[in-house]
């Protein structure tokens, strides 16, 4: 029988099994933040890369092979955007402070198959200590605090984070903006963001560089981000997304910045491997771009985000907390436009900024001092909810041989 570093919870729920003849796997869609995706028990997935990446885009509803522009992912959980296409693998290990979750995000697109797994996501990555507790990896606090540490495999970042249980055994709620109602509140603390992709706060050395006969500023906390100046393109950083993603002489620009620039950042593969032009420009995940524009209804900075092959409805909360960090860097093109920034001091201090956006206000805190001319970061943190959309097994008609026999190899079906 298969053995996890969790076996020793009953996950009789959480194996695969026949049903009329075809192979079921067990999921729990969910959301968090402003994304959407699924989040599988990794013990359950072959280690196998063909059968595992099989796998994925069956759940999600993407082709296995070959392009299929204007794919709907009616077959599966996917729902067309970047943001609703993320797979969460998760597991549970011991550590000398307890257990924590282990997470491997893989970014799947709509058109295609290929399967991006070098970054993670802060919004999704909310949903993961509702998983471990809905699942019963973890058994939270009858009520108070409950605090689960994640560490991301795609990016070696840990996140700490904090959700809060009524007397009644209820999560505290919160609203978030791009989010209809009230739900499950988590506040999510990344510990040293800096350099995860890159090494470095700044990966091209200098604070602004001329990319395209841009000014930009590359930054990589939490995320590799390329910023612009949205008045470098004749825009305002206020305009619709969908405005902007129809305006095809724009994109085109856009697209020729965040390329030049990730050559200019020398972004590298999950294996180690510096990437290619042709890499960068199908890339789903980085760098990702922003541009960004005097904020108009009392927040520090305004931005229109960019995954980058697709505008963003909101504000992704790792591009958040870099750009939150830019608007603290002296000299840098989001720090050159954002508004009413609290000053650094020489000892780490919290600063709070908000970041206007299509769906409202994300509020970032980023733990901060000045070192001379330069900054160090600490942490940043933000707040989002999060919800279990469904939980159960999905069929998986199409199943090849090969994926049934190593499920069963490892003793995942019951």
């Amino acid at each position: 029988m298969y053995e996890s570093k969790s076996a020793e919870v009953d996950h009789k729920d959480l194996r695969c099994r026949f049903r009329h003849g075809v192979l079921e796997f067990p999921v729990h869609h969910m959301r968090g933040g402003t994304s959407t995706g699924v989040v599988i028990w990794e013990p359950l997935v072959p280690s196998d890369e063909k059968l595992r990446a099989e796998l994925l885009r069956h759940l999600m509803g993407v082709p296995q092979t070959g392009q299929a522009p204007g794919n709907r992912q009616i077959s599966g959980l996917g729902r067309g955007p970047a943001t609703s296409n993320k797979v969460f693998l998760a597991d549970i290990e011991h550590t000398p402070g307890g257990r924590r979750i282990v997470s491997t995000l893989a970014q799947l697109a709509s058109g295609h198959g290929e399967i991006d797994w070098s970054v993670n996501c802060g919004n999704m990555s909310a949903a993961l200590p509702l998983w471990a507790v809905d699942s019963g990896m973890i058994e939270p606090p009858a009520s108070g605090v409950c605090e689960i540490e994640i560490h991301n495999t795609n990016t070696g970042v840990i996140t700490i984070s904090r959700m809060f249980r009524e007397e009644d055994g209820r999560f505290s709620l919160a609203e978030i903006p791009g989010v209809l109602g009230a739900f499950p509140k988590v506040d999510l603390f990344l510990q040293s963001p800096v350099g995860n992709k890159t090494g470095a706060l700044l990966p091209t050395g200098a604070v602004v560089d001329i990319v395209e006969g841009h000014e930009v500023s590359c930054v990589n906390v939490a995320v590799p981000m390329v910023i612009v100046k949205a008045s470098s393109f004749g825009k305002t950083a206020h305009e619709p997304i969908a405005d902007l993603e129809s305006d095809t002489a724009f994109m085109a620009e856009l697209r020729k910045v965040w390329v030049a620039a990730g050559l200019k950042m020398q972004l590298r593969r999950r294996d180690g491997v510096l990437m290619t032009r042709a890499e960068i420009e199908r890339s789903e995940t980085i760098p990702k771009a922003c541009i960004v524009g005097a904020p108009s209804d009392g927040g520090n900075v305004s931005v229109r985000y960019f995954t980058p092959q697709t505008g963003h409805a909101s504000m992704a909360v790792s591009g958040g907390c870099c750009l939150a960090a830019a608007c603290l860097l002296p000299g840098s093109v989001a720090n050159q436009v954002a508004s009413a920034v609290a000053a650094l001091s020489t000892e780490y201090s919290d600063i709070e900024v908000s970041i206007e956006n299509p769906a409202g206000k994300l509020d970032a805190t980023v733990t901060a001092k000045r070192v001379g001319e330069r900054i160090e970061i600490e942490a940043a943190a933000y707040r989002r909810s999060t919800q279990v959309l469904m939980r159960g097994h999905v069929p998986l008609y199409g199943a090849s041989a090969g994926l049934i026999e190593a499920l069963r190899l490892m003793g995942a079906i019951r």
